[in-house]
């Protein structure tokens, strides 16, 4: 009737691959035709569900549009018969030739992969891709996110039931307008973000102009510094030059000296290697010699065992020979022949004993059989008078009646025997059945007990797994933690490492003393020479006073010279501490008190041999006498010497310097202290200090340099500290990581083992339900027809006993009535002679019963006595054998204990020979190994003169390398000096600022040395002129006081930013790039403007075309489906085309109504199809899905519905869910959905018609 429809769409949906999708557990694949496929089945069987796929594969992510209340209700969740599965996924194949989607395929398959645990994956054509990549994909084809081509159950009333900007939204999304919204969107989103951009731009250049006034004058006093730095930095560069020309000379003559020492080095080193030679070869000789002399002891050694082995083995042997000599006792006991004999003779005996037994049992035998023949004529004679007695009595009733009762239980027996029969075919066959299903059962029982058995295995595993997996992510979240705390403590103790160290960098005449590489004598900073137990630094440092912030020299003279140099530079004032010059005679007595002192510092007051005893009283050090010797301290209290580890050379100075000092816990303390013993100073934890006579203290003063270098030790410990953990911490997180994923991924195994399990257990649970049931029911049935069995044998019984007796009575009525007289007479007779017969043959019979037992008992008497006489025979026999084999062996180890006893006494007088030959070897080989130990103790004589004389020679130049070193490492300090302050390398430094050169003059009022006049109006930087072309000859001590009076006018220059040209630059640069930026901004916000307007014009003309197209179609189509009605479109605002809604207006024939409320249901249907169709027809796409659209349409419109459909299908590709048959007669392909028992959807398939070749 329609005949075959072919699309003229490339495009077209080819195949639809479902697995584990809601109803669909196992893999469906659905092959569509490009024209009609029509999908058919029951209510509930799943057909909507293809539908549902459809949409989900292309994008969609409402749950409630997919019929679920969460997106997880799309994964198959299992049957009576089925366990859920773990995820869900479908792929559509899409036949791209014509190449309509913007992909290099000829066939897209689109695949999406749900999780239960809420994973999802996305993939084109295998290659793993976003959801945005799919919906960018189908959108250019008309498949917009929305799914208009996608018409679901109940989304007909839902367009009806449109806002009219909804509606609008359908036409905007089959004419491709959305991706032109979202352009704009994205656009206003840029305005948007680009408004505050611009607000914040204009805040900062306006701030930059506010910045740049300030900076300009600061960059004006940075110009004026800049010519003063030049003066200071040429002073600076000329002194660095001429002490580093001066240090470079004598570097290079000591390096000369140094040939004469290396050579004689060199030839005490070849002598030694000689004598070293000669030893090496003794050894040698002596290790060769070793293994012989060990030889030698060993065969010593060996051969003396063996004499003490053969001697013991000949002892054992004679032994052994005397013992085997002896004669054992005689064998005892009865001949066995008579024994054999005496057993002849009782067998004999029991033989005449059998045959007198099988004599009397064939006579009892006999007996016992006439016995049984008198009791069966007895029985014969009595059932013969009762059937002659009945036969009389019988013959009164009447023959036929007996006849007829004898014809009827020969009937009833007949038909009972056929029943039996049947009966017992059918036990038969319940029987069969009942056993062919028990053994199925046992079987799988069997298969149920070793799953289960796996199953307990499996949990075992899956517990393990998950504890393991708990304990591994436990311990990579505390490992990661520590990590953290470990990283935070070592940022925060290297930043303040770094600002203490900064913070000890110092600018006073103590800093002057410490960088002065003139100045010999110098130790070092106090500071850095003192090692403080924690929290005493603060009292230590009061104690000092002026002392903590020293410098140590090592003389007075040294001292002076400081004092003279701080002076003649100019450098400030400087606290000097003298150590003590005789460190190096009593180095060893100082290094052991410093150790033991290092050693007790955690008791305080323990520094024994320097300063106090055990119980805090002050013992005299050599060379002092504090004051309070002899003073017991209260608790709390402490020595402050006791409290400080210095270095040897400045121990005394500071047991000078705290001598007296007691260090308490507060003024309270301190005031009690020093009232009873004015001799002290009492100083507390927090740096208050009180004498008799002096005090000072009070709130927190600026720290110390003591107070700043231990803590600057505390933090360097401590970031030490942090360092080591955070290593430990990323060696445990590395292993931690290991240990989670191993644990993660066996915890997913044993789930996945779990889950098929229990999937396993499940089936075989439900087929041993299957066959418990059939083995019952065969069991029952079994007994129901053995019942009836057994009831019928039973009654067959009784009515072939009635009917013998029936035929018996038959029988004696059909004889002659004198003939029954007779019988009953002669019956009565024969009964009494069986009777008296009977009681004889049975008195016979017990009398050769008796007789019988008796010769049996005899019988068993014999025969056991001669089994005895065997038995013993047999024994004896046996002992005899055994007696005469002991003798053989007895007489075999007597020959073999002599032969050995003559082998061993031979050997001996050989190993006797042996041994003295080893001896004299073993003595021979010892002494060649002393003389060559002798030799070896005379060569390592040599050697160690020799090494003693190498190591004078190595120690010399090791000094004097170190001497060079020590050169070496001051002229890298200048050079480090040059580069670092002045930004030179040593050549050019001493090539343009060596003492050869001639020092430029600058023109100035005074012509004083240095180029500036005395009075301090020459310190304002505008007073140092242009350098002129001539120069003078470098002179030190010029150039010293040149150096001197620069840096006096930098400091009356005052705190000046050096940065400040630099940052007046660089702000300025940045206020001229942030206005270029502003102007940027304002350009590309009137670009954004224009996109925007552009965009507006493009979706205007875009949704003007497909909405003029749209209402020309709904005009044309809604006649067809309403003949003699009227519908149209109507815009809500016409002057807007940007945000109009649409309205419908429709009015089906013979009705004044247009309101789409007051239609009837199939009317509401058939006006959102026209809608649906009308947008379909405008603007085609691929295909459309249908979900019982027609469902309430009557066969009238359901006739033009199809037409419509036909039309459709020219252009694209129609897959409709129906219960229509006319519906299904337009199909090219149907498929055929139901659902079984088990809640799961198969498909089945089928070609209406071959499809047209194009």
């Amino acid at each position: 009737m329609w005949g075959a429809a072919t699309s003229l769409w490339d495009v077209h949906l080819k195949t639809l691959t479902l697995r584990g999708f809601k109803s669909f557990a196992s893999a469906t694949t659905l092959s569509f035709e490009p024209g009609v496929t029509c999908v058919v089945g029951p209510n509930g069987s799943g057909k909507s569900n293809v539908v549902d796929a459809l949409a989900w594969v292309m994008g969609e992510q409402g749950a409630k549009t997919l019929r679920g209340g969460k997106m997880e209700d799309v994964i198959f969740a299992g049957t009576s018969g089925r366990p859920p599965l773990g995820r869900a996924e479908v792929s559509l194949t899409i036949d791209n030739t014509d190449g309509a989607l913007p992909i290099e395929y000829a066939e897209v398959t689109i695949t999406r992969t749900l999780f239960r645990n809420g994973g999802s994956e996305y993939a084109i054509n295998g290659s793993s891709c976003r959801l945005l990549d799919i919906q960018d994909l189908l959108s250019d084809s008309g498949l917009g996110r929305e799914m208009h081509v996608i018409v679901g159950q109940g989304q007909l009333d839902a367009v009806l039931r449109a806002t009219p900007e909804e509606r609008r939204g359908f036409i905007e999304e089959a004419a491709g307008v959305l991706k032109h919204r979202k352009r704009k969107d994205k656009a206003l989103r840029k305005l948007e973000a680009m408004s505050g951009n611009l607000l914040r731009l204009g805040d900062l250049t306006a701030e930059l102009r506010r910045q740049l006034g300030p900076l300009g004058r600061q960059a004006e006093m940075a110009r004026k510094a800049a010519v003063v730095a030049a003066d200071l930095r040429d002073a600076k560069a000329r002194l660095l030059a001429d002490d580093l020309a001066q240090l470079t000379a004598s570097l290079d003559q000591e390096i000369a000296d140094e040939s004469a020492l290396r050579a004689r080095a060199a030839e005490a080193e070849a002598t030694l290697a000689g004598r070293r030679t000669e030893l090496d070869v003794v050894e040698h000789q002596i290790t060769t010699a070793g293994p012989a002399v060990a030889e030698a002891n060993a065969t010593w050694y060996a051969l003396g065992s063996l004499r003490d082995r053969l001697t013991g083995t000949r002892t054992l042997a004679a032994e052994r020979l005397r013992l085997l000599s002896a004669e054992g006792p005689p064998h005892q006991g009865q001949d066995p022949r008579e024994l054999d004999a005496q057993a002849v003779r009782a067998r004999a005996a029991d033989a005449e004993l059998a045959i007198e037994v099988a004599g009397r049992v064939a006579w009892l035998t006999e007996l016992a059989g006439a016995r049984l023949e008198a009791e069966a004529a007895t029985a014969a004679a009595e059932k013969a008078l009762a059937a002659a007695t009945r036969g009389v009595a019988d013959r009164r009733e009447g023959l036929a009646r007996l006849a007829g009762q004898v014809a009827a239980r020969r009937s009833t027996a007949e038909a009972t025997e056929a029943e039996i029969g049947r009966l017992r075919a059918s036990l038969d066959a319940a029987q069969e059945r009942g056993v062919a299903a028990r053994g199925e059962f046992e079987a799988l029982e069997t298969q149920v007990a070793g799953a289960a058995q796996g199953e307990e295995d499996l949990d075992a595993d899956h517990e393990d797994a998950v504890a393991a997996l708990h304990t591994a992510t436990e311990s990579l979240r505390e490992v990661l933690g520590e990590r953290e705390e470990a990283e935070r403590d070592r940022a925060t103790w290297l930043t303040r490492a770094e600002t203490l160290d900064l913070s000890l960098t110092r600018k006073d005449g103590a800093g002057a003393l410490l960088a002065a590489d003139s100045l010999t004598g110098t130790i070092g900073s106090m500071a850095a020479l003192l090692s403080i137990e924690p929290g005493y630094a603060d009292a230590v440092a009061a104690a000092l006073g002026p002392h903590a912030d020293a410098v140590a020299v090592n003389s007075a003279d040294a001292a002076v010279d400081a004092i003279r140099l701080l002076r003649a530079d100019d450098a400030g004032r400087a606290s000097l501490v003298i150590g003590d010059n005789s460190a190096g005679a009593n180095s060893a007595h100082d290094d052991s008190a410093h150790d033991e002192s290092a050693d007790n510092s955690s008791g305080h007051g323990s520094r024994t041999g320097d300063h106090t005893s055990a119980h805090g009283e002050w013992a005299s050090a050599p060379g002092v006498m504090p004051p309070g010797v002899g003073v017991r301290l209260p608790d709390g209290a402490v020595w402050a010497a006791a409290v400080v580890r210095p270095a040897a050379s400045v121990r005394r100075a500071v047991d000078r310097l705290l001598a007296g000092v007691v260090v308490v816990d507060d003024l309270v303390a301190a005031q009690h202290l020093v009232g009873e013993h004015p001799e002290l100073t009492a100083v507390t934890r927090t740096g208050d200090v009180l004498g008799a006579h002096r005090a000072w203290g009070g709130s927190a003063a600026a720290p110390s340099v003591l107070h700043l270098q231990a803590a600057l030790d505390e933090a360097r410990a401590a970031q030490a500290d942090a360092e080591q953990r955070l290593a430990r911490a990323h060696d445990a997180r590395v292993a931690a990581v290991e240990t989670e994923g191993a644990a993660r991924r066996r915890h997913d195994l044993t789930v996945a083992r779990l889950n098929e399990s229990d999937a396993a257990i499940a089936a075989v649970a439900e087929q041993l339900g299957a066959l418990g049931a059939t083995t019952r029911a065969a069991v029952e049935e079994s007994v129901r027809i053995q019942d009836r069995l057994d009831a019928a044998e039973r009654a067959l019984a009784r009515e072939r006993e009635g009917l013998a007796e029936l035929t018996d009575r038959l029988e004696v009525a059909q004889t002659a009535p004198e003939e029954s007289e007779e019988a009953v007479a002669r019956g009565t007779a024969d009964r009494d002679r069986a009777s008296e017969r009977a009681v004889q043959a049975r008195s016979l019979e017990t009398e050769a019963r008796l007789a019988l037992r008796t010769s049996e008992e005899r019988a068993r008497a014999v025969s056991g006595r001669a089994q005895g006489l065997e038995r013993a025979a047999v024994t004896e026999r046996a002992a005899r054998e055994r007696a005469a084999q002991r003798q053989t062996r007895r007489l075999r180890q007597t020959a073999r204990a002599r032969a050995v006893r003559e082998g061993a006494d031979a050997t001996l007088t050989h190993v006797e020979q042996s041994i003295a030959r080893a001896a004299a070897r073993r003595d021979d080989a010892e002494a060649a190994r002393v003389a060559r130990e002798a030799q070896r103790t005379a060569l390592r004589a040599t050697v160690d003169a020799l090494t003693a004389d190498l190591r004078e020679l190595t120690d010399t130049a090791h000094r004097d390398e170190v001497a060079r070193a020590q050169q070496q490492l001051r002229v890298e300090t200048l050079e480090v000096r040059a580069v670092d302050e002045l930004g030179l390398d040593p050549v050019t430094l001493i090539e343009e600022f060596g003492p050869h050169r001639m020092i430029p003059v600058l023109g100035a009022a005074d012509d004083e040395p240095g180029g500036q006049p005395d009075d301090h109006s020459g310190d304002s930087p505008d007073c140092y002129p242009t350098v002129e072309p001539a120069g003078r000859p470098y002179v030190r001590a010029e150039q010293e006081k040149r150096l001197r009076t620069a840096e006096r006018a930098m400091t009356a220059l005052g705190k000046v930013n050096p940065l400040a040209l630099e940052e007046f630059a660089a702000l300025e640069e940045r206020h001229k790039f942030l206005t270029d930026q502003l102007s940027d901004l304002k350009r590309s916000r009137a670009d954004l403007m224009e996109l925007v307007r552009e965009i507006d014009e493009r979706v205007e003309q875009v949704f003007s075309e497909a909405y003029r197209d749209t209402e020309a179609q709904f005009a044309e189509v809604f006649p067809r489906l309403f003949p003699g009605g009227e519908g149209r479109l109507v815009l809500t605002d016409p002057g807007n085309m940007l945000t109009t809604g649409i309205e419908i207006e429709a009015r089906p024939a013979g009705k004044k109504v247009k309101r789409l409320s007051l239609l009837s249901g199939g009317e509401r249907s058939l006006t959102a199809i026209a809608l649906l169709v009308s947008i379909f027809k405008a603007r085609p796409s691929p295909f459309y899905v249908m979900d019982e659209v027609e469902a309430a349409l009557d066969d009238t419109n359901l006739g033009r519905l199809l037409d419509i459909f036909m039309e459709l299908q020219q252009d694209s590709q129609l897959i409709v869910i129906t219960h229509q048959k006319r519906t299904m007669e337009i199909a090219d392909a149907l498929y055929g959905v139901t659902m079984r028992g088990d809640g799961v959807t198969t498909v089945i398939s089928q070609r209406m018609r071959e499809p047209s070749q194009a």
